[in-house]
């Protein structure tokens, strides 16, 4: 399980806004992290749990949360705040099903909702991503970029999760 939990995470953002396009580029390889870290595994490995969520199912939460970063980007660019918020308790992910997906459609699906958020973001100009709202869980006021970047650390936080799976499987 992951060494430090996600909702116990603070964060702090203190880079300039002209930072950007860098963590855009990040945001935007999620899609291929994922799929070279499922290539070759078996189904077995892909569902197996030591008690928490398999690597289905850890992918399958990040392609359930895209639609959330759509929306709060909308709330960015709407001056919405504080913006939308998550579902904590992870109740669609947990309800999805997601060990008995394909997992390349899983990929697909991931890789075709992201590419669509970052078509979104390469469109914007630097004062978009210096658009501030409040996160409703930390609690903080944050930059559009700022709220690409969280979503690095969260993806960064399920790819390390995979990873552990992984070496699971195969000792």
């Amino acid at each position: 399980m992951a060494k430090w939990p996600w909702v116990e995470r603070g964060f702090s953002f203190d880079y300039p806004v002209g930072k950007y396009p860098d963590i855009v580029e990040r945001f935007r390889g999620l899609p291929a992290r994922v799929e070279d870290r499922v290539r070759g595994l078996t189904r077995e490995q892909l569902t197996f749990s030591d008690g928490g969520w398999s690597i289905q199912q850890n992918v399958g939460h990040l392609l359930q949360l895209e639609p959330l970063f759509d929306g709060r980007l909308d709330d960015f660019l709407a001056g919405v705040t504080p913006l939308r918020a998550a579902d904590m308790s992870n109740r669609a992910t947990n309800e999805a099903n997601y060990n008995e997906w394909d997992i390349e459609r899983l990929c697909l699906d991931l890789r075709t909702e992201r590419l669509a958020q970052v078509e979104r973001l390469n469109a914007l100009s630097q004062s978009d991503f210096a658009r501030e709202s409040a996160h409703p869980r930390l609690n903080i006021k944050m930059r559009l970029v700022d709220a690409v970047a969280f979503v690095c650390e969260h993806d960064d936080y399920h790819m390390a999760r995979i990873a552990e799976l992984t070496r699971k499987t195969r000792s």
